[in-house]
């Protein structure tokens, strides 16, 4: 990144998921960018005050929020405390997310709603909360959500992750066109697969883990993609580089969602 590249100075952010991932790299790109103030809200305590050091140690002054994203009451305290601290709520990355293995004939209520409130309702919930913050301050907004490739397909054992996903993707299009008279902006972003805590959990070894990043034969370029790739394009959403685009949904995925097919050698 250019070093002299300030395109979110002054601005504030909240995002979710902040203790590793997508949402450590959005927190360290944002402070690097110039953002003042940025909210972290992660499950994982320590996690959360790793990465906050990581934040401050860039400039930028650090709110964290040890709660879980399925409690209306925690996200609005959470949006409240920023608001407090620096007079509004610029942006929101809605990046908090769960998954899940389990066969559709064979998948519980339990698993379904675990997921679905995990990454559709709580996006819900917390575009609403840092919408109505942006539409009282009166000076517009961005709100941005981690939506994935899966919610344009079909995976197997996956049902309730690509319907949360694909939910999101509609909720971003419904939410620009509602919230385009109050200057706020609403993209998301659909990564293919990555190289995160969560990828080394459902790949179920650190073996495992290491051969896909050394070779990802599903994906054309060949490996997982890095939270920075995922972090950059929040950058740019969040600016005003991106002040024309609104209801979009920016795939990131090495290629994966171009082709038709891939043999494992990697030749189409």
């Amino acid at each position: 990144m250019d070093a002299g590249c300030r395109r979110l100075a002054a601005k504030s952010a909240l995002i979710t998921g902040g203790g590793s991932g997508v949402g450590r790299s959005t927190a360290i790109r944002f402070a690097q960018e110039g953002a003042s103030t940025i909210g972290l809200l992660d499950r994982d305590a320590e996690a959360l005050e790793r990465v906050a050091g990581e934040v401050r140690d860039l400039g930028a002054s650090v709110l964290t929020f040890a709660t879980d994203v399925t409690s209306r009451p925690a996200c609005q305290a959470a949006a409240d405390a920023i608001v407090a601290s620096s007079g509004g709520l610029d942006i929101l990355v809605s990046n908090a997310g769960a998954d899940g293995d389990a066969p559709f004939l064979e998948m519980t209520d339990e698993e379904w709603n675990r997921v679905i409130a995990i990454n559709l309702t709580a996006s819900f919930v917390l575009g609403q909360i840092a919408a109505r913050a942006m539409v009282a301050a009166g000076r517009g907004g961005v709100i941005l959500y981690t939506a994935s490739i899966s919610g344009m397909g079909a995976s197997d054992g996956d049902a309730h992750y690509g319907v949360s996903k694909a939910g999101i993707i509609n909720l971003v299009q419904t939410m620009a066109i509602e919230l385009i008279g109050h200057r706020i902006r609403v993209n998301c972003v659909s990564p293919g697969p990555l190289d995160t805590p969560l990828s080394r959990a459902l790949l179920g070894s650190d073996e495992a883990m290491e051969a896909a990043r050394a070779h990802y034969p599903l994906v054309p370029m060949g490996r997982l993609g890095l939270p920075e790739e995922i972090a950059a394009a929040y950058a740019y959403l969040a600016s005003s580089d991106a002040g024309y685009t609104t209801g979009q949904n920016l795939i990131i995925d090495g290629g994966n969602h171009a082709t038709v097919f891939i043999n494992p050698q990697g030749s189409f």
